[in-house]
């Protein structure tokens, strides 16, 4: 515990370190860093050398939740079987998933398949569970979403992923793994209902004035040329646009890419006050500190519920509390006839 503190506070220390803050900005991260000492949370991103160090003193479970769109030749299992950190266990966030009337993929799982989940790769309630992907930052934010939403707090994310681990120079394994985890019990847990949005909720919410205070503001994840209506979606049959009444805040807004010293390309998160500015441009800086303070609820959502999970994790950096998710995100949405789909 005294590891992940000190890890937390570090953390803090070097957002508070080299940026030119205004009073409002500072105070909003001094105050995160108190509140994260007080309560001594879990960090939501880890670096690589931090993750070595806390391997060292506490009990980790390391998990690589990479995911390809589906219009990608890339496999993620084989990837696994070829590279990763050692000890890690592949999750497949297809496989850990709950089975839906529309053959959507990935919706959160069960209380009872989560639980089945972690014991089966050796997750007890008390591990600290640290999520990459071969991206830097892309799926592991979704399985970060279902850890938390499941009340699983000991877990975070390496910022920068698996490229980022090699581009510092540490160890990976390659080939078949001989790791074998012991098998855990791990208690069905309950999930945090609030965290999750169904069509009906959606629908009901799009109807709202953005005014209104039962209105949520929803956040789409997906490029804006999908959310315009002027791309194609990558799943045939599917047509594009967006959600009455949503904004368009593509994941990638949130994200910096970085080059590695063999020449790929990986992502990771923006500081705090270029996350701000982000938010601010897409819903305008009075919807976006009502957001961050707390008094407008909001929904991210997406393609299909997985890079809904960038935005949620990045305003979770931002303080904001309460964030939910539409879990079948467009392709739930935009699959029932009686949608209203906008565009432009």
């Amino acid at each position: 515990m005294t590891t992940m503190l000190t890890i937390a506070a570090s953390s803090c220390r070097r957002q508070l370190i080299g940026l030119r803050h205004t009073p409002a900005t500072f105070s909003t991260i001094y105050t995160t860093y108190r509140r994260m000492s007080a309560t001594r949370e879990t960090p939501l991103l880890l670096s690589p050398a931090q993750v070595k160090d806390l391997a060292k003193s506490s009990k980790i479970s390391v998990l690589d939740a990479t995911w390809f769109m589906p219009n990608s030749p890339r496999n993620a299992r084989d990837e696994y079987l070829t590279s990763r950190i050692p000890q890690a266990q592949f999750l497949d966030l297809d496989e850990v998933a709950s089975p839906h009337e529309l053959g959507l993929k990935h919706m959160m799982p069960s209380p009872e398949i989560f639980a089945d989940a972690c014991e089966r790769i050796g997750i007890s309630p008390t591990s600290h569970v640290v999520i990459y992907d071969s991206h830097g930052v892309f799926s592991s934010a979704r399985a970060l979403f279902m850890f938390r939403a499941f009340g699983h707090e000991k877990s975070s994310i390496i910022d920068g992923g698996l490229p980022r681990w090699v581009a510092e120079s540490l160890p990976i394994e390659m080939g078949a793994s001989t790791y074998q985890p012991v098998k855990t019990s791990y208690s069905k847990p309950q999930l945090a209902t609030e965290t999750v949005r169904n069509y009906e909720q959606m629908v009901t919410n799009s109807s709202l004035d953005l005014s209104s205070p039962e209105s949520e503001l929803v956040l789409d994840a997906r490029p804006r040329g999908r959310y315009l209506g002027q791309d194609p979606e990558p799943r045939p049959g599917l047509p594009s646009g967006h959600i009455p009444r949503s904004f368009s805040l593509p994941f990638d807004t949130f994200l910096q890419q970085h080059t590695a010293p063999n020449g790929n390309t990986y992502t990771r998160f923006l500081p705090y006050t270029e996350l701000n500015a982000a938010l601010a441009k897409a819903v305008g800086p009075e919807e976006a500190e009502s957001i961050i303070a707390g008094r407008k609820p909001v929904t991210t959502t997406c393609g299909s519920g997985m890079t809904a999970g960038v935005l949620w994790l990045g305003l979770k950096l931002l303080g904001v509390k309460d964030v939910a998710l539409y879990d079948e995100s467009w392709t739930g949405y935009a699959s029932r006839a009686q949608s209203v789909v906008a565009r432009g």
